[in-house]
């Protein structure tokens, strides 16, 4: 994998959306604060071990103290740094959903004895079933009112196992898209290779549950632009919120650019961009 060049984008927000609360760890909340992400990363198997998850205690409430349950399973690719620290937290099939966000949060805040390869620690593609027990509650806000949040009421299990080989982008018919998760066949930004130019940008959404608790900030996410001008594979290399992240993930989809040119030819390429959210 190359080197990736940052593309700073400062970015407006729009209307606000609803989003759930969730309940804090006991340990860091989001993934990894390193950017770039790992230069290189490998597959699990033959030489290169599994990574090994390290104890983490969440705090629980009984599940007698809540009467609005909410338990499910949700599955989330990843890559485990070779500092054991997870980047790129993605969900397979991102619905938004109060479970999602704690699924994330519980990644996020995950720690590994790392992978390795001939004993030197490497970065590896990992994934993980997260199943969530949780109930919705009430909780005073400090100035006479409540507000709703959500808290386990059981420590997550999490079944790990490699991810499956992704499918090539190209194969949708997509001309210049390039396999996912993977920066095969990209060049460099630089030298006889020209950025992408944004054509047309969509200002992410405010979730309600950010605005209430009066988070702001930047969340970086990597993605690829094909030699068409289209975002491929956006994903989280610095979060910010679970809630914000997919919010300027939906919107980076939803972007169009004047594609890199290489001597004249487009060529796809991998940037990182930067979203700011910021209340007003």
């Amino acid at each position: 994998m190359q080197i990736v060049p940052m593309l700073g984008l400062l970015i407006g927000l729009g209307a606000s959306v609803a989003g759930g609360q969730q309940a804090g760890p006991s340990a860091p909340a989001s993934p990894a604060d390193m950017l770039p992400p790992p230069a290189k990363v490998y597959d699990v198997g033959q030489d290169v071990t599994a990574p090994e998850l390290l104890p983490t205690v969440w705090e629980v409430m009984a599940a007698d103290a809540c009467k609005e349950k909410n338990d499910g399973k949700v599955t989330l690719s990843m890559v485990v740094d070779p500092g054991g620290v997870p980047h790129d937290i993605t969900p397979t099939h991102p619905d938004g959903s109060t479970l999602e966000k704690m699924a994330l949060r519980v990644v996020g805040a995950d720690r590994f004895k790392p992978s390795a390869l001939k004993d030197q620690p490497v970065a590896v593609n990992w994934a993980v079933e997260v199943s969530i027990q949780g109930c919705f509650a009430k909780k005073e806000d400090g100035a006479g009112g409540t507000s709703t949040v959500f808290r386990l009421t059981a420590q997550p299990v999490q079944a790990f196992r490699a991810p499956p080989s992704p499918e090539k982008a190209g194969q949708s018919g997509n001309p210049g898209a390039v396999e996912s998760g993977s920066s095969s066949g990209l060049d460099r930004v630089g030298g006889k290779v020209s950025p992408p130019i944004v054509l047309k940008a969509v200002d992410p959404q405010f979730t309600d549950d950010a605005k209430r608790r009066g988070i702001q900030g930047i969340c970086f996410i990597a993605v690829i632009v094909d030699a068409t001008g289209k975002p491929q594979n956006p994903r989280v290399v610095k979060s910010l919120d679970p809630g914000l992240d997919l919010k300027a993930i939906e919107a980076i989809k939803k972007f169009r650019f004047k594609p890199a040119l290489k001597e004249g030819v487009p060529v796809p390429v991998m940037i990182t961009v930067e979203v700011n959210f910021r209340l007003y």
